[in-house]
């Protein structure tokens, strides 16, 4: 297990990639701290993941407030001893619309979470990190910086401004030894592409595998990435295997874009 005795930090767990990222460290031996806005929600999926709870502790957290990711560190490090990875989930992926929709409001909280909150959870983790001799930081980026799949600017900026700011802390961060990633998704198979399937079927009146077949009809390897096999790479990253690697981005997209 490639992850044996490592602690993980995940931040933005919700049913579908933050879950799967806890489920394969679990699997792959680490304890891990889950973390999102609802109590209600965590206690749920660490339920689910760990029935036990001996390897599973969650924290009710909120980054863009920087006391309570310094708070959701210290309670990790408290429960488990130290820190050696923390993942980045969190995001406003729910604001859609271009240039001539999205309010300055909808503007601020996409970068105040995606890009603010980001950079204070991972100042805040970096030291318990430095402690134990170094660390991963893995970031949840968007194809949607690259190319504009669906129309939403300003998730899609803040996801690229959180991949400038990588360049910065994995060259800051690199003499203790932490490496700073990112794993670049496209479409998830998961809960809420199932929903916008679904959605997307009924309002256009027409089948759902006629939709998820206009999904993939530009990648190559015709499906849409799961989940669990997005997090198989986050995975990848955590872990020693990736122990030479910093700076870099990963896309995980079936080939839909090849850069």
């Amino acid at each position: 297990m490639m992850m044996e005795g490592k602690t993980i930090v995940i931040a933005g767990v919700g049913t579908g990639l933050g879950s799967q990222v806890g489920r394969l460290g679990l699997r792959e031996g680490a304890n891990v701290v889950l973390a999102a806005r609802s109590q209600d929600n965590l206690d749920a999926i660490a339920g689910e993941l760990d029935p036990s709870g001996e390897r599973v502790h969650t924290v009710a957290t909120d980054i863009t407030d920087s006391e309570q990711c310094q708070r959701l560190a210290d309670s990790a490090a408290e429960r488990f001893g130290g820190i050696d990875a923390i993942v980045q989930v969190a995001a406003r992926d729910r604001i859609f619309g271009g240039l001539a929709e999205v309010t300055r409001e909808e503007w601020m909280a996409a970068f105040e979470l995606g890009v603010v909150g980001s950079a204070e959870f991972t100042k805040a983790a970096a030291p318990y990190m430095k402690a134990r001799g170094g660390g991963s930081v893995i970031f949840i980026g968007s194809q949607s910086s690259f190319i504009p799949l669906v129309p939403q600017i300003a998730y899609a900026a803040a996801k690229g401004a959180l991949m400038s700011a990588m360049y910065f802390m994995a060259n800051e961060l690199a003499p203790d030894n932490i490496r700073v990633n990112t794993v670049v998704a496209t479409y998830m198979w998961g809960p809420a592409m199932e929903n916008y399937v679904k959605e997307t079927a009924e309002a256009r009146g027409i089948s759902e595998d006629e939709v998820v077949g206009e999904i993939t009809q530009t990648m190559p390897l015709g499906r849409i990435p799961k989940d669990e096999e997005v997090a198989e790479a986050v995975l990848f990253f955590a872990s020693e295997r990736a122990a030479t690697i910093t700076g870099q981005h990963l896309m995980v997209n079936s080939g839909l874009m090849m850069r």
